[in-house]
């Protein structure tokens, strides 16, 4: 078929091959298929207002169609002229064979309103009018026959309602509710629930409906097919409401929205007035949203008594949730799944010997074989793998897609999320005639992926899942036994569209031991981000807030710790300011500091672009990385300050790509290896930060630009109205359409894709995203945004690089003191609580180690260093990562690299210095000596003055703006917290300070330097010679580690110089047979112990004065002594031992020398920290358990035994 002609085809009417016919001619010479007759009917009939547009996918259908009616009344002419050679020619829409009596299947119900057309196209100008009304009953034809299609459709689509196992409960569920407020509808799958309770509430009269899904997609896919089967797919009905996308309006009355937004809403509104009825789906799956969901509304509910709640739920521990909710009724539905044969095949006993070894692909291949041998290919049905993660995909890939080139009877697919969009929907498209499709998936096919044709299940009976270990801080990504659950859920998806065969890799005793249901979300992830909305939605205690199953208590308190840490808790656990912000963007803890850091200097736009791509999955798809052509085209865009900056100009690359009229988005990211779903994603998110910054006064509203004249402004206005129509082609059009793949020798592609090229797409495709993205943003600003970022000063770089730090701060890692000596994969460095880490395989760092090495950075070493050890340096490093991650190795990911000693500095929640301030320890782990004290005095004293100044105004700031929302005050009032001349004079004092450079040494502490790391409490009770610069400072002893607290974080002198590291390391636990005294000892510690112990009552009677001695404490400073005088033992201090001579030379003996000592009962503030570098409270009494007394000894390292060796107390 000829494609339609534009407007502009209109100037070869003079040629004889494009003329239309004239009037004159005869009928028999006219042709319809000329472009330009038919160009001319479009200009009539096919305009913008019109039903059927011109160019548009249901204008190409109509032509077909109208080739096809033409052949038919050409054959029926023919046959009516053979029996009647005398019958009149009728035109092809004339049906010279209608009935004589009323059919109503030759009935038209339409009519076509256009304006006449003879003024324009009368006689003279090209189409005869009896042509024009032939052509406008064949276009009625056509609506009819549309009309009749859909009508057909519908009335399958009734009958397919009708046929589901729900159809049959649908009264009795309306009933329940109408009695209870909470029913429990269970249901297996295939039984309509997610689709059919909607629309049963919508007939039932309920007009404010809201059901959650745990996923976008589903709530995407969910609204479209709910408003198809409820005849409003193009009205406002139905709707549903995602993080970046929402087609909800005032008129929708069914909602498909995240549980997250859901949560946002309660967060704004707690009483939620704008629903009479919520349904949360998919509940069995216990996310962490969904148990945390559940816990608000059984608390909401009593408030109120007019909300209904439907909780739907896979047949999975029902009666968890009933009785939840006081024993609510349960709706059980059965599914409609087709009997499914299982099959175990356990694998032998060398296959799973060694865990080292990859995992063996061949019992899967042996089920490929077994279908090929049992199952003719004529029979349809597809097979779905189920293993545990991307590595073991690539294993059996590779063997099954040697196999199926061998046996061209296989189309292998992986399904993983680390896949490209295009890679994951080829799961969707059909297998050739004879062909079947092998999905090897993760459990993503399990509850999000449901993939037509799946006839055969392969289960691995293993899962990766993801757990967070706190306290190493790190994610990790462990495999598993499945539970019996997941075990069912695999196996149905056998046999939703016909009788299935599940084949188990494992043996039947294997899945008897397997645990009844899965782990819950809440049992094994971080609670940070829970804990902090939990503040800021008011639910009270998250210790004892009624969650289903709640979780590990030690998780709920190492989140409320690590908020604290992060500033967003005070010590009373209320919300602080920037933690009030912090809960309300929708990223982690550490993005949202970089946020609100940012804000305050003028580097919102950069900000905002890494917080968006480090909140979104990396963009660099998997096999790039072994892809050198992508590589290098690539490495201009990499950065050698970190992961952050690459993907900074990643995006702003892409930007100025799509910018350009003739850039190909799709074909630049696809030569470098970039996922460009995922840069939609960065582009969508941080348009939402840049949102919520402005709506917090944080920034300032973004000037539009505007086109300088009218016509710019005229062509913007019609570029929008043409993506506008596209978005809504694609719409109608279904989305994307299912194609058929075709075998290759290396794997699989589209028909369409190998008719095309792999770089060329077809003219008339519409890259729904590129439209969404065009229509959702100003292409104008990102680009000027874009350009802007690619000019940023050395000033702008550093403090970037500021901003970075302190919202990633404390998840910082120190390179290796040998990483010099090592190749670019073995790379180590250490975290405050995680030794050994690497990085990992996607970091800029991994294949440019050397930016890291102090060597060739004016570093000199020290005499008898070795491999750059112990160096003196300006340009130590740290690295700043936004993520642990533990699957083979622990990695980090997303690093940044940020100078060490200014960093620590300005960041450190604990900084702890000797007398004259030359050695300093940050945070009890990280030492830094410095070679001049005189600098690292001034130092000190700089970055206290620019701490207090920073935080005063980022409080002042964030006080103000949240006073201003609380009052609802729009308009600024009053002057701003903290002037621009005030953010200008603060840069500047920060970017001297990073400038400043001063040599010194960077070491780890080891845990044993860590554990004598304190001098302990003093006995003087006059303040020391402090350093000048700390005069004006309020101080006061250090409770705990000895010195002088000079602020909340730094303290002054409190740093042993010359403790027994090792003798903590020959310590034993002993019980003194006199005084029962059990602790650990060393040798020498034992043998003054037995010289000062009091002798028990019956070994000595006439020592009453020594039994009736209070019992006598020490510090970690004092050693043994002997007294030449009285001929006694004693640990002593140095000044203790002045005051026993004086003592004894006054001849009072030793019962007159008592040193100065903590009263009765009062705990021994002596306590080594433990590698985390934080105090712990002191050794008790001996009138605690001994149990009690063995567990604290081993938190203190032994120090507190010193304190108790005169006593024996």
């Amino acid at each position: 078929m000829p494609p339609p002609r534009t407007r502009e085809g209109r100037g070869h009417r003079d040629r004889d091959h494009h003329r239309a016919p004239r009037e004159e001619e005869a009928p028999e010479k006219w042709d319809w298929n000329c472009p330009e007759t038919r160009c001319l009917l479009e200009d009539v009939f096919f305009r913008d207002e019109d039903y059927i547009r011109r160019g548009s996918e249901e204008c190409q259908k109509f032509w077909a169609f109208f080739e096809r009616l033409q052949r038919f009344q050409h054959l029926k002419s023919s046959q009516k002229k053979e029996k009647d050679p005398g019958c009149p020619k009728h035109g092809i829409t004339a049906l010279a064979d209608l009935p004589l009596t009323y059919d109503p299947r030759y009935r038209i119900n339409l009519s076509i309103l256009s304006p006449d057309t003879r003024g324009r196209h009368g006689p003279g100008r090209g189409l005869p009018p009896e042509r024009v009304s032939e052509f406008r009953r064949a276009l009625l034809h056509y609506l009819d026959f549309q009309q009749k299609q859909a009508f057909g459709r519908l009335a399958k689509l009734q009958r397919e309602r009708a046929a589901l196992p729900i159809a049959q409960y649908g009264n009795r569920i309306l009933q329940t509710l109408k009695e209870h407020q909470v029913v429990v509808v269970a249901g297996d799958t295939g039984c309509g629930k997610s689709t059919q309770v909607p629309q049963y509430l919508l007939a039932a009269g309920f007009s404010h409906v809201a059901c959650t899904q745990p996923r976008r997609i589903a709530c995407i896919s969910l609204a479209k097919r709910v408003g198809f089967e409820s005849l409003s797919q193009y009205g406002s009905q139905v709707g549903y409401q995602i993080r970046f996308e929402s087609t909800r309006s005032a008129a929708t009355k069914i909602v498909f929205l995240t549980v997250g937004l859901l949560l946002r809403q309660i967060q704004r509104e707690p009483s939620l007035p704008q629903y009479q009825v919520l349904i949360v789906d998919e509940v069995h799956e216990r996310h962490l949203h969904n148990d945390f969901l559940l816990g608000v509304l059984q608390r909401l509910l009593p408030q109120r008594p007019d909300l209904k709640v439907i909780l739907m739920s896979a047949t999975i521990n029902i009666s968890l949730f009933s009785s939840y909710f006081s024993h609510a009724p349960v709706v059980q539905v059965p599914g409609r799944l087709f009997p499914i044969t299982v099959v175990y095949q356990p694998q032998e006993a060398e296959q799973t010997a060694s865990k080292s070894e990859k995992l063996d692909p061949r019992p899967f291949l042996r089920v490929l074989e077994a279908i090929d041998n049992k199952y003719p290919p004529e029979e349809r049905g597809d097979l779905l793998v189920f293993l545990s993660g991307m590595a073991e995909i690539t294993t059996v890939l590779d063997a099954a897609q040697a196999y199926a080139s061998l046996t061209q009877r296989w189309v292998v697919l992986p399904l993983h999320s680390a896949l490209s969009v295009a890679d994951q929907d080829k799961v969707f498209d059909v297998a050739p005639a004879g062909v079947r499709k092998c999905i090897l998936s993760t459990n993503i096919a399990e509850t999000s992926v449901t993939i037509d044709g799946i006839r055969f299940v392969v289960d691995s009976g293993k899962v990766k899942e993801m757990s967070y270990d706190p306290q190493a801080k790190l994610q990790r990504l462990q495999e598993f036994w499945i539970s019996q659950a997941s075990a069912e859920q695999r196996k149905g998806r056998a046999g939703r569209t016909g009788p299935g065969v599940c084949y188990r890799l494992y043996a039947e005793s294997d899945y008897d031991a397997f645990a009844p249901y899965p782990v819950p979300e809440i049992r094994r992830v971080a609670l940070d981000a829970l804990v902090l909305q939990m503040k800021s939605m008011s639910v009270g205690d998250p210790r004892t807030f009624p969650f289903i199953e709640p979780p590990p208590p030690a998780s709920v308190e190492t989140a409320i710790l690590y908020l604290q840490d992060q500033g967003a808790l005070d010590s009373s656990e209320a919300l602080t300011p920037i933690g009030s912000l912090l809960a309300q963007l929708p990223v982690d803890v550490v993005i949202g500091k970089m946020l609100i850091l940012g804000s305050m200097f003028s580097l919102a736009e950069p900000v905002l672009t890494i917080a968006a791509a480090l909140s979104v999955q990396s963009p660099f798809t998997r096999s790039a990385q072994s892809n050198l052509d992508c590589a290098t085209a690539r490495r201009p865009l990499e950065s050698d300050q970190g992961d952050p900056f690459t993907l900074f100009n990643v995006f702003n690359a892409w930007v100025q790509v799509k910018s350009e009229r003739s850039g190909n988005s799709r074909k630049w990211c696809r030569r470098r290896g970039v996922e460009e779903h995922r840069l939609y994603e960065m582009a969508n998110l941080r348009r939402q930060f840049k949102e919520l910054l402005e709506d917090h006064g944080l920034l300032s509203g973004a000037q539009v630009v505007a086109p300088g004249d009218s016509y710019s402004r005229l062509q913007q206005r019609r570029e929008r109205r043409a993506l506008h129509q596209l978005k809504r082609q694609h719409e109608e059009g279904g989305g994307r359409r299912r194609k058929v793949l075709r075998l290759q020798e290396d794997g699989c592609s589209s028909d369409e894709e190998d008719r095309e090229g792999s770089t060329s797409q077809r003219a008339d495709s519409v890259d729904i995203q590129d439209v969404k993205f065009k229509l959702r943003h100003n292409l104008e600003q990102l680009q000027a945004a874009a350009s802007s970022a690619q000019d940023l000063t050395r000033d702008q770089l550093a403090l970037l690089k500021l901003v970075l730090g302190r919202g990633l701060y404390p998840q910082l890692a120190v390179p290796d003191a040998f990483n010099s000596g090592r190749k670019d994969s073995d790379q180590i460095f250490h975290t405050q609580a995680k030794q050994g880490t690497v990085l990992h395989p996607t970091c800029v760092f991994a294949n440019s180690p050397e930016v890291l090495h102090t060597q060739g950075q004016e570093a000199s070493g020290q005499e008898g260093s070795q491999d750059g050890r112990d160096q003196m340096s300006c340009k130590h490093q740290l690295l700043a990562f936004v993520s642990l991650l533990e699957t083979n190795k622990p990695y980090l990911v997303n690093c940044v690299r940020i100078p060490a000693l200014q960093s620590l500095l300005l960041f450190s929640r604990s900084i702890d210095t000797n007398g004259d301030c030359s050695r300093l320890v940050a945070d009890g782990w990280l030492e830094l000596q410095l070679a001049d004290s005189e600098s690292a005095v001034r130092l000190l004293a700089t970055s206290l003055r620019l701490r207090a100044h920073w935080e005063s105004a980022l409080d002042r700031q964030l006080a103000l703006q949240a006073q201003r929302r609380k009052l609802e005050q729009e308009e600024d009032v009053g002057s701003p917290a903290v002037s621009p001349q005030e953010v200008a004079a603060l840069s500047r004092e920060l970017l001297q300070f990073m400038a400043a450079k001063v040599p010194y040494r960077l070491r780890r502490l080891t845990g044993l330097e860590a554990q004598n790391l304190y001098v302990g409490p003093q006995t003087i009770t006059t303040a020391p010679s402090l350093p000048g610069l700390f005069g004006k400072s309020t101080l006061s002893p250090h409770p705990t580690k000895g010195g002088y607290a000079v602020s909340d974080y730094l303290t002054y002198n409190c740093l042993t110089s010359d403790t027994d590291l090792y003798s903590d390391c020959l310590r034993s636990f002993w019980t003194c047979p006199h005084c029962g005294l059990h602790m650990p000892f060393t040798p020498l510690e034992r043998i003054a112990h037995e010289n000062t112990c009091p002798e028990a009552p019956g070994d000595d009677p006439g020592s009453e004065e020594a039994a009736s001695a209070p019992p006598q404490k020490t510090s970690a400073l004092q050693r043994p002594y002997h007294c030449q005088v009285c001929g006694q033992d004693f640990l002593f201090t140095p000044t203790e031992v002045q005051v026993l001579i004086l003592s004894c030379g006054a001849g009072r003996g030793y019962a007159c020398v008592q040193p100065i000592s903590w009263g009765q009962g009062e705990t021994c503030p002596i306590g080594a920290a433990p590698a985390g570098g934080t105090g712990v409270p002191g050794w008790p009494g001996p009138s605690v358990d001994r149990k009690e007394e063995e567990r604290r000894a081993a938190r203190c390292g032994g120090a507190h035994m010193e304190s108790q060796l005169l006593g024996g107390g």
